[in-house]
């Protein structure tokens, strides 16, 4: 049975013995002891019989199942001391009901399985979505392509696509598989795939990779690499072994509950032989040690890590993180170093101007109004920052003509007659144009994104323009620093670009020009000092976020880092990290009170319930053990429903 099909028969099995409970509940003595009334007929004790027999069956099979493979395995657990509890139970009060002598411990049974239900419900459901990261990558993959032929373009399935296949891709589209092109020029969107945060310039003979989108130029394409063999493909595989090879931490409530049932087979039985070779009854007996075995129950045991879990779920929310992994959410506490992804993590993914450098008499608002005056007409981000910056600074445009787009370069057009272009270096280099190395040191040392300002052929002046810094990431990694964490970044970017970064932000280290494959490298390298989380936004983050002890994906990142991630910033802020570890730590510590109060009681109330004091007529009856147990579950709800985070 799939994870989906589990939860969802869970859930059935709590809703469908939830149902049924109640008037096992309303014919319980019990109750009707506690409450002062009476209902009665004829052959009752076959109807609550009955209807606790189908919970037994019903809501306890995943139990009754799970006990007989961990005991197949010879590990004994959870499902074993559940299995044990409700199986003495019903059996006892089966025989109660059919004639022996004692009490029937029915509403017990049933609350208990349903208690049981439901905490495996929300358990599964919080670990349910792992794989869905795969199904997010394979929809990078565009589903059609234009396959060129001896009669001309025609619209194929790109599963149909082969080797050597020649392809058409136009501004705008994504590129069905990797290729190399042989005709044309442009700049290609390669951030969802590599992390490089701006677009990358081709023209032939480069090679292009399925996925990247083709922002300007049109394109032709020879076929490369199809299905398996390509690059987003390999990615796709680094995903699937990564989520295969995490280990899973055993819980604190799977290592309670191994050690509870041990104690309560040994004292049940223990209790039994017991009394029977001190000479009591086999009634008085098998009482002994039915009431050590409920006392045993783990009702609280049940609710003690999931009411934690939900509660803690509930608390991040309201701080800004959203948990997906509850074992890896719980080891938190024990990072040591996290490693940031540059875009759209510690930096916005969107270009600002930084730098303007005018030649010969020009000023700086002159060049920014010569600017943003073309590039008003474009789409590109680095366009879009230039004009945003003249608005900003309330610099006014003038009316241009003959805008052209120059593919994969730059742009050009006419001011008052004169022509203007605005392009990259590469253009500049390529048409031998002088300009002063000296004055643009600043926009190289530091890796900045050009863009040369040209007027009838002569430089008149540079832009600089830079991935602007979120304003809480040095704030962000100060503090984790203070609480003795080291801070690294990963990122597709060039070595200027990721140290100027870097020495913003007072990093301890970082790795520059790294592609996916090679961020998951990373990560398993600083594993061999570290327990490290990785923070990221992008597709190309994916494999190093699972390879990471801890994946923090930043909310406003793809939904593929955020179905790799163990954790999800929802507030695309790095400021809530900080609040990862305050939880981790609280989670942790509730999470060890529940499960003493889940069981530390028993080292009293067992020997009790065994009749250890009997001698002096101190005896628990099984109504008093059964109530004993119920006040721990109280005690549990109780103590996770006030958690609060300082």
């Amino acid at each position: 049975m799939d994870h989906e099909k589990m939860i969802r028969d869970f859930k059935i099995r709590f809703f469908i013995s939830t149902i049924i409970t109640i008037p096992v509940v309303i014919l319980a003595p019990f109750f009707q002891d506690l409450f002062g009334y009476s209902i009665s007929f004829n052959f009752d004790y076959l109807v609550i019989f009955s209807l606790s027999a189908f919970i037994y069956f019903y809501g306890g099979w995943p139990f009754l199942k799970g006990s007989f493979y961990e005991l197949s395995d010879k590990k004994p657990g959870m499902m074993t001391l559940i299995a044990v509890a409700i199986t003495v139970a019903f059996v006892y009060s089966s025989a109660v009901s059919f004639g022996l002598p004692g009490k029937t411990f029915y509403w017990e049974l049933v609350t208990l399985i349903d208690i049981m239900l439901v905490g495996h419900w929300i358990e599964m459901r919080s670990v349910q979505g792992a794989s869905k990261a795969l199904e997010k990558l394979m929809k990078l993959i565009p589903s059609d392509a234009h396959l060129i032929t001896e009669e001309g373009t025609k619209e194929v399935k790109t599963t149909e696509l082969k080797k050597d296949d020649k392809i058409l891709v136009k501004p705008g589209e994504k590129i069905p598989s990797d290729g190399i092109i042989y005709e044309g020029e442009t700049n290609i969107n390669e951030s969802m795939i590599t992390g490089e945060s701006k677009p990358v310039y081709k023209s032939k003979d480069d090679e292009v990779i399925g996925g990247s989108i083709n922002t300007d130029g049109s394109l032709k394409v020879k076929i490369s690499k199809t299905g398996e063999d390509t690059y987003l493909s390999q990615v796709i595989e680094m995903v699937k072994k990564s989520q295969n090879s995490k280990s899973k931490a055993q819980n604190f409530a799977d290592k309670a509950a191994f050690w509870l049932t041990i104690i309560a087979l040994t004292t049940g039985f223990i209790t039994l032989i017991t009394w029977l070779l001190i000479g009591k009854d086999f009634v008085f007996s098998l009482e002994r040690m039915v009431t050590v075995m409920i006392i045993t129950c783990p009702h609280a045991l049940g609710l003690a890590v999931p009411l934690v879990i939900a509660n803690s779920t509930s608390l991040a929310a309201k701080n800004g993180v959203i948990i997906r992994k509850r074992t890896q959410y719980e080891e938190a506490r024990k990072i040591n170093a996290i490693v940031f992804d540059k875009t759209g993590t510690l930096t916005e993914g969107v270009f600002e101007v930084s730098k303007i450098i005018p030649f010969e008499n020009f000023s700086n608002e002159e060049i920014i109004k010569i600017s943003s005056s073309i590039e008003s007409e474009s789409e590109h981000p680095i366009a879009q920052a230039v004009v945003n910056f003249a608005k900003e600074n309330n610099i006014d445009s003038y009316k241009i003509k003959n805008f052209k787009a120059i593919p994969g370069k730059g742009t050009k057009a006419k001011i008052d007659n004169t022509d203007y272009k605005l392009v990259s270096q590469k253009y500049v280099d390529d048409n031998n144009m002088k300009y002063d190395d000296n004055k643009l040191k600043d926009i190289f040392e530091k890796g900045m994104t050009s863009i040369f300002v040209i007027k009838d052929e002569n430089v008149i002046g540079v832009i600089g323009l830079e991935d602007k810094i979120r304003e809480t990431s040095k704030e962000t990694i100060l503090s984790l620093k203070n609480k003795g964490i080291k801070t690294y970044m990963l990122t597709g970017d060039n070595e200027k670009v990721a140290k100027n970064v870097a020495d913003q932000l007072d990093l301890d280290g970082y790795f520059s020009e790294v592609l996916p494959d090679q961020k998951s490298e990373k990560i398993k390298e600083l594993k061999k000092d570290y327990k490290v989380a990785m923070v990221g936004d992008g597709i190309n983050d994916a494999p190093a976020l699972t390879e990471a002890d801890l994946g923090i994906a930043i909310g406003a990142g793809t939904d593929v880092a955020m179905e790799s991630a163990d954790l999800i910033l929802s507030k695309s802020d790095p400021k809530s990290i900080l609040k990862i570890f305050d939880l981790s730590n609280l989670t942790h510590k509730k999470m060890v009170q529940n499960l003493f109060w889940a069981t530390g009681y028993n080292a009293i109330a067992i020997p009790l319930a065994a009749g250890v004091l009997y001698g002096v007529g101190v005896i628990l009856s099984p109504a008093v053990g059964a109530a004993l147990m119920s006040l721990s579950t109280v005690i549990v709800a109780i103590n996770a429903k006030m958690m609060k985070l300082n």
